[in-house]
Formats: structure tokens, C-alpha cells, sequence
């Protein structure tokens, strides 16, 4: 069941890039934008909603790039392209039905109960509907699971850098977080976003060489599927070859926990709960745009699998059995290889400068929205309550320095992970699955009662890892990967949570209907005399909005379809 860990001294012998004058300035260039965005953004933070929020000021477009940046982070780069030597075109997954159903949900369906809650975060919105209980713990497990996420990014960032560049692991650790430290703690939330849309073209910039000529290297999309297909078989290179229950495939699992547990409970747990993606679309300026924010994202999600899918082949095409002791790679160096193998000096200063732009985008996501909900939902409300709203700002700060040393301290325990992916994917079955069930029980149910959030989500929780690392990691079921493992131990969170909350609820008085205007499916929002707006009030779409172009519905349907249609060349 183990695999193996990463050989950073190895990699840096064999995987040294040719760089020279050129590249390093094209990257010192970068860390002067980098940080200039953070100096311009620091004007506009005069209260904590700028801080935290970015004063809910931001266009569709702005946030809808931030938010596929946030997630389009060097651990996904290295991640996926590492499935894709390892698993083929069943990578495809995690994007078609792994995401885009998923995103599409959240801006049709969640956002207008998020944004119209007027929350600051996503454990937020569990404090309105069910108790300080659900809120804390899922505050909690929040800010933890962000931490951990953010170490791999930088455990990352410091075995490739290490590797390609011969920096020692903990300067480049030091000099990535002190430059994410440093645009955070200065714009706030506004500088980590404006950097995410710089962040977005720069690693278009980087992995679209890659693409090009690593299919020009292998003949093509021709003579790449007859290399891998010779090597590998031909369901290699399809979406659903393989997949029928009961037989055998590289992934370790059939459709139906593909779809239910990649499709469903991982994606849908993902997408709609993850604070670092949806605290993008809540700084958005109105309804509408936060609506839009997941949907407009969704379009280059759709399309972004081939620039990171295709290398991958790649090298499992170039080097056989890429990824096994006998070819000295392990999964995670397909983009290393090939950036070594194939970009001229500057082409490869860029793709340097992408890859760390992709690792800063991914810390940075996790830290901002880390120290949102430290200091909104654990510090304001459970600690120092009712200080002036400058103390909490200075106190954001501080915080975000707190999360970066810690998130050093987790860096290495990604480690015992050959497949960065694989890791990130366990992180997901343990803390955003549970929290999702309780979020969709509780919007859809009326009956669903206070306390059953919190039980509902530490069930969730508990089982999930239980399955994980008792069931699964001690051989009492036996599954071929930790992939596998990841979909069942989400699907068995997910049961579990789902079950104890309506077990809960059942013994349980419901919280009263007047409490539940606008955060329950079906109800009404309403104005008291007063003319404050209860939870559930929205920001009417500011003019413009209205054109049909813009229809929420129509942005994320025709996601849906054109992701439908990009399975047809894969599913033969």
C-alpha cells in the first residue's frame, strides 16, 4: 500500500535545468510585479471587509480568473500530470464530471444562499443555520485542512526547485513564503486576487510550450496514443475503457465510484465548500457576479485538462514504465522531464517562473482564506469579541504570518506521497466531503436540526479517515490505489454524515421557520419594518447584468454540455 517518497538529491543530479542569465530575470521580474500589486492593493484596504473580502467590490471577470487560479496551483499541475502518467486519459475525470458539475452547482444553486447570507466565510453560513457547535468545528477543521494544503504547495514548490533550479529546499521554501507573506499581509485579499489573474496567464505561458512540443517530440496525438496504447493496452488512452465493476484498470476503479465518488461526493464536497475557491466569488460586487464567478471559471477548467493531461503522456510515452523504480522517475517529475528535455533558455524562464507562480497561487489561496476564518469565525467570535474593526485587520495580519510558518511546519508531510494529487485527494475525503453533506442536508431540509450539523460533520469526518487509514491502510479492505481508497473513504463520509444527521434531527427540536428565511431551499428572504435585510438578503445585480449573455443559467449549462461533448473523442 506505501509509496514511495520523493528523492530530492536524486532529482537534483538528474533533473537540473540548463538555466542561465535570461531565465533568472525573467523571474525577478515576476517577484517585482508580484510584489508592486501588493504595494497598489494596500491603498484600498481601509476596513476589514477590504482586508478579508476585498470590500465586496470585485467584476465577474476579476473573480472568475482568481477563482480557477486559487485552484490552478502547482500541486494541480504536478498532480495531474502526474495521473496522467500513471493512470492515462482517465484524468479527464477529475475535470469533466470532477469539477464542472460541481462548479456549475455551486453558482446556480449555492452561491445566492452564500452571498445573500451576507456570511464572511463558508463555517459562517453553519452558524446561521445551525448552531455555534457545527460553526466552530467546522471553523477548526477549516483553517487545519487550509494549512495543509498550503504545505504542500510549498513541500512542493521546494523538491522541484531543488531539483530543476539546485536551490536548497529551505530557501526556496523561505523566499516563496516570505513573498506570499509579504502581498497578503499588504492588499489583503485584493493583492492575493489581482495576483492570482497575473498568476492565470503566466502558467498558461509556461505549460502551453510544454504541450506543443512534447506532442511534436512523440508524432502527435497520433503516434502519442499508438506509443502509450503499444506500452500501456488501449483503454490507456480512453475515459471509460476498463471501467465496467469488476474489472481490472490502472485507476482501481470502476464508473460507479468514479461518478458517485469523484463525480459526486468529492467534487460536489470540493467545489461548494472549499473557502480558498468560494471566498473569491464573495468578493465579487453583487449577486450576480458572485453567481457568475464559479461559471466563468468553469470554461477554462473544461480545457485546461489537455495542458496538463498531455505531458504526462508524454513522458510515460518517452521514458517506459515512467514512473516505476526501474525508470529512475517517479509520477510527479512528468513536467520537470519535460521542461528539462525540451524549452530553450527564456522558454524556460518562463515555465520556471509558471510553476512557481502556480505554487504561490495555491499558497496564497489557502493562506488568505486561512486567515479569514481564524480571525472571523475562531478569534471574533470565540476569543476577543466585539473590538474595533481596525484590531481585527492588524490582528489578519498577524495571523498570516502565522499561517506561513506553520504551513513550513506541514510542508514535509506530504512527503510519504509519490503522487501529490493522491495526498491532496485523502485532504478532500476527510475534511470537504463531511462538511458538504451538511451543507446540502441542511439547505434542502427544513427539518434538519441544529445539532445535527455538528454531529453530522464530525461523523463524516471520523469515518472518513477511520475507512482511510484503519480499513484501508492496514489491509482489512483491499483496494488497488490510494485513489480507490480516496472515493470510497469520501462516499463512506458522506453516508455517514448524512444518516447521523437525519438520526440527530429526528430526536431533536428544528430550529424555527422564522430563523430559516434564506438559507433553506424554498424559503423567502425577508425586509423587516426596519429595513434590514435578514440572512438570505442578496444585493440586487448592479445595470447590465441582466444581458442575456450573462443569464447565470446560461453560463452554466452550456459549461455542462460542452464538457459532455469533450468526453465523445475519449469514450472510444
Amino acid at each position: 500500500m506505501q509509496t514511495p517518497t520523493y528523492a530530492p538529491t536524486y532529482l537534483a543530479a538528474e533533473l537540473r535545468l540548463p538555466t542561465n542569465w535570461l531565465d533568472y530575470t525573467i523571474l525577478a521580474i515576476y517577484f517585482v510585479v508580484v510584489l508592486g500589486i501588493g504595494f497598489a492593493a494596500r491603498r484600498s484596504v481601509k476596513t476589514s471587509l477590504d482586508f478579508f473580502l476585498s470590500g465586496r467590490s470585485l467584476p465577474a471577470w476579476i473573480t472568475g480568473l482568481a477563482f480557477i487560479s486559487a485552484n490552478l496551483a502547482a500541486t494541480e499541475i504536478l498532480g495531474m500530470a502526474a495521473n496522467s502518467a500513471q493512470y492515462g486519459a482517465y484524468t479527464v475525470h477529475w475535470y469533466w464530471i470532477g469539477a464542472i458539475p460541481a462548479m456549475v452547482f455551486l453558482g446556480l444553486v449555492m452561491m445566492p444562499f452564500y452571498y445573500g447570507s451576507k456570511v464572511r466565510s463558508v463555517p459562517e453560513f453553519l452558524l446561521l443555520r445551525f448552531d455555534r457547535g457545527a460553526h466552530l468545528l467546522a471553523s477548526i477543521l477549516f483553517a487545519f485542512a487550509a494549512i495543509l494544503i498550503a504545505g504542500v504547495n510549498l513541500y512542493a514548490l521546494s523538491i522541484v526547485v531543488e531539483a530543476l533550479l539546485g536551490w536548497p529546499q529551505w530557501v526556496a521554501i523561505v523566499v516563496a513564503g516570505a513573498f506570499v507573506l509579504a502581498y497578503i499581509t499588504l492588499g489583503g485579499l485584493s493583492s492575493a486576487i489581482y495576483n492570482e489573474v497575473l498568476q492565470f496567464f503566466v502558467i498558461l505561458a509556461a505549460l502551453i510550450p510544454i504541450t506543443i512540443l512534447g506532442l511534436k517530440k512523440v508524432g502527435g496525438w497520433g503516434g502519442l496514443t499508438d506509443k502509450l496504447t503499444a506500452a500501456h493496452g488501449a483503454d490507456f488512452t480512453t475515459a471509460w475503457g476498463g471501467t465496467g465493476i469488476g474489472h481490472a484498470n490502472p485507476l482501481g476503479a470502476n464508473w460507479l465510484t468514479i461518478v458517485l465518488g469523484l463525480g459526486f461526493v468529492l467534487s460536489f464536497g470540493y467545489w461548494t465548500t472549499n473557502f480558498a475557491e468560494v471566498q473569491r466569488a464573495l468578493s465579487a460586487k453583487n449577486l450576480s457576479a458572485g453567481q457568475r464567478t464559479p461559471l466563468i471559471a468553469a470554461y477554462p477548467k473544461i480545457f485546461i485538462v489537455f495542458l496538463v493531461m498531455i505531458p504526462g503522456l508524454v513522458a510515460a510515452a518517452i521514458v517506459p514504465k515512467f514512473g516505476t523504480a526501474g525508470s529512475g522517475y517517479q509520477y510527479n517529475d512528468a513536467i520537470p522531464f519535460l521542461m528539462q528535455e525540451l524549452l530553450p533558455n527564456g522558454v524556460l524562464g518562463i515555465a520556471v517562473t509558471g510553476l512557481l507562480a502556480a505554487f504561490m497561487a495555491g499558497m496564497a489561496a489557502n493562506v488568505s482564506s486561512f486567515n479569514t476564518v481564524f480571525t472571523n469565525d475562531i478569534w471574533a467570535k470565540y476569543v476577543v469579541r466585539g473590538r474595533e474593526d481596525g484590531y481585527y485587520v492588524r490582528f489578519g495580519r498577524l495571523i498570516t504570518a502565522i499561517g506561513v510558518c506553520a504551513s513550513v511546519g506541514t510542508a514535509f508531510l506530504a512527503s510519504s506521497f509519490s503522487n501529490i494529487m493522491s495526498y491532496l485527494q485523502t485532504l478532500f475525503s476527510f475534511f470537504n466531503v463531511p462538511m458538504f453533506v451538511v451543507f446540502i442536508v441542511g439547505m434542502f431540509w427544513k427539518r434538519a436540526s441544529a445539532k445535527s450539523g455538528f454531529w453530522g460533520l464530525l461523523a463524516g469526518t471520523v469515518t472518513a479517515m477511520v475507512n482511510y487509514f484503519v480499513l484501508y491502510k492496514k489491509d482489512i479492505i483491499s483496494l488497488p490505489t490510494d485513489q480507490g481508497a480516496n472515493f470510497v473513504s469520501a462516499i463512506a463520509g458522506f453516508v455517514a454524515g448524512a444518516v447521523v444527521m437525519v438520526a440527530v434531527s429526528l430526536f431533536t427540536r428544528p430550529k424555527p421557520v422564522e430563523e430559516l428565511q434564506g438559507l433553506v431551499y424554498g424559503t423567502r428572504p425577508q425586509t423587516p419594518s426596519g429595513g434590514t435585510p435578514t440572512p438570505g438578503m442578496s444585493e440586487a445585480p448592479a445595470q447590465g447584468d441582466d444581458a442575456w449573455y450573462r443569464k447565470p443559467a446560461l453560463l452554466g449549462w452550456g459549461a455542462v454540455a460542452l464538457a459532455a461533448v469533450c468526453y465523445i473523442p475519449f469514450s472510444f
